[in-house]
């Protein structure tokens, strides 16, 4: 069975029940400029120094730049960070080097056929790959949240492509989930709004989840 993340964790309490449902991970989002649940770096990091120290934490950040996102990272200190802009090859590199126990996760939006590229060339210097139903070229960029699935036909060809985890994400649901693992064969399934009500995690939407993807 694929793993599950849940992103756009928004306290403790969230989290621990999260975690509590058999998430394998979950997702801290930083400033973004569009999407749901944001908390700033201090609430994430609080929420991180509350978990136990081998709890998978992914924290999110909009930023592009070494400096940039060294600012808000050194705030929250996750296990993981995911990079859900484009960034070079070089500043995935420095941040191992500046951390080299952190795992990098770059974010591919697929669009179309030229995402299968750009997957291929950061999984060069990534330590996994999410794959979203953002739309960077946005003059307001959408970097993930959006409740949106893709074409998960190139998401496939990517898990087939990198050897790397890949993360999909982008729209997941209690009714959609079992088809997009049997399709793609991700290592996890990341979702934010399919297990939430009116912005709060839901216990129900929870348990519906992890039972659909069981199946």
């Amino acid at each position: 069975m694929a793993k599950v993340k849940i992103c756009c964790i928004a306290n403790i309490e969230e989290a621990r029940l999260a975690l509590k449902y058999g998430a394998y991970a979950i997702g801290l989002v930083g400033p973004m400029p569009s999407g749901p649940g944001p908390i700033s770096p201090v609430e994430a990091g609080n929420i991180v120094s509350q978990l136990p120290s081998n709890t998978n934490t992914f924290y999110l950040t909009s930023k592009v730049t070494l400096e940039e996102i060294l600012i808000e990272y050194q705030v929250v200190k996750s296990s993981h960070i995911q990079l859900t802009d484009a960034t070079s090859s070089t500043v995935r590199k420095e941040l191992k080097l500046v951390y080299p126990r952190l795992e990098v996760v770059q974010v591919i939006h697929v669009v179309d056929d030229t995402s299968i590229a750009e997957a291929r060339e950061a999984a060069k210097t990534s330590d996994a790959l999410l794959l979203d139903s953002g739309a960077p070229d946005k003059l307001i960029k959408e970097l993930g949240g959006t409740g949106r699935t893709h074409n998960w036909e190139i998401s496939q060809q990517i898990v087939n492509t990198v050897k790397l985890p890949v993360y999909l994400a982008g729209g997941l649901k209690n009714t959609n989930v079992a088809k997009a693992v049997k399709k793609v064969t991700p290592y996890a399934v990341d979702l934010c709004s399919g297990v939430r009500t009116n912005g709060k995690l839901d216990r129900a939407k929870l348990d519906s989840f992890f039972k659909a993807l069981s199946v």
